[in-house]
C-alpha cells in the first residue's frame, strides 16, 4: 500500500519521515527518546529491530506530523534496509564526540545515503554526549563544524542526557524539509494553471477540464 502524500490528512499540514542513522552507542535512541518522551505514540517492531515514534509539532504556524525511525541494532552489521532511506525525506547523522571512530565513520554513512536514499534527501550531523567532561572529549567542535561544511549540511553538537540542542537539531530539519516541500508545491503550481489554460484554448469538454484538475 503507498504511504500517503505529505498532506494528506486534515490533523496536519505535512507529514515528515526522518531517520536516525550512526554507530552503534552514539546515542541514537536517547536523542529519540529525549525528544519524544512522555506524549507521544510508539510501537516497536521487533522482527525488524527498528524503533519508530511519532510526534507532531507546531513550526511556522504550520502542524508538522515527524515520524521518526530509530536503527538501533541494525547499524553494527550495516543491515539497514534500502526502503528506509528511500523513505525518509530527512536523515540524522549522529555521532559521539567521545568516540573518534563514530565520527570518523560519518563518511561511510554518507556513502550509504548517496548509495540509497532520495537526492534530495535533507540531512543534519549531530555531535551527540556534548555535557561530557572536555577531558574525555575526542572530537572537537570544529572538526565537527568542517565536516558538516564539506558536505554542505547544517550541524548541531546536543546533549540526549541533559537535553541540550535535541529540539534544536530536530525542528531544524524539519523546518528546511518544509521549507524544500512548500517551495516544490509553489513550483509545480503554475505548471497546472498552464495545463489548464491550454486546455481551455484547445476547446477541450468540461469533463476534461474536470479530470485534469482533480484526477
Amino acid at each position: 500500500m503507498a504511504a500517503p502524500p505529505a498532506r494528506a490528512r486534515a490533523d496536519y499540514d505535512f507529514l515528515i519521515k526522518l531517520l536516525l542513522i550512526g554507530d552503534s552507542g552514539v546515542g541514537k535512541s536517547c536523542l529519540l527518546l529525549r525528544f519524544s518522551d512522555g506524549s507521544f505514540t510508539t510501537s516497536f517492531i521487533t522482527t525488524i529491530g527498528i524503533d519508530f515514534k511519532i510526534r507532531t509539532v507546531e513550526l511556522d504556524g504550520k502542524r508538522i506530523k515527524l515520524q521518526i525511525w530509530d536503527t538501533a541494532g541494525q547499524e553494527r552489521f550495516r543491515t539497514i534496509t534500502t526502503a528506509y532511506y528511500r523513505g525518509a525525506m530527512g536523515i540524522l547523522l549522529v555521532y559521539d564526540v567521545t568516540d573518534e571512530s563514530s565520527f570518523n565513520n560519518i563518511r561511510n554513512w554518507i556513502r550509504n545515503i548517496e548509495q540509497h536514499a532520495s537526492d534530495n534527501v535533507n540531512k543534519i550531523l549531530v555531535g551527540n554526549k556534548a555535557d561530557m567532561d572536555e577531558s574525555k572529549r575526542a572530537v572537537p567542535t570544529s572538526k565537527g563544524q568542517a565536516l558538516a561544511d564539506e558536505y554542505g549540511i547544517k550541524f548541531f553538537e546536543a546533549s540526549a542526557k541533559t537535553n541540550m540542542n535535541v529540539e534544536e537539531v530536530f525542528f531544524s530539519i524539519a523546518r528546511d524539509i518544509k521549507q524544500r516541500l512548500s517551495e516544490t508545491d509553489t513550483k509545480a503550481e503554475p505548471q497546472t494553471l498552464k495545463i489548464n489554460q491550454q486546455d481551455q484554448a484547445g476547446g477541450t469538454s468540461e469533463s476534461a477540464q474536470k479530470s485534469s484538475c482533480c484526477g
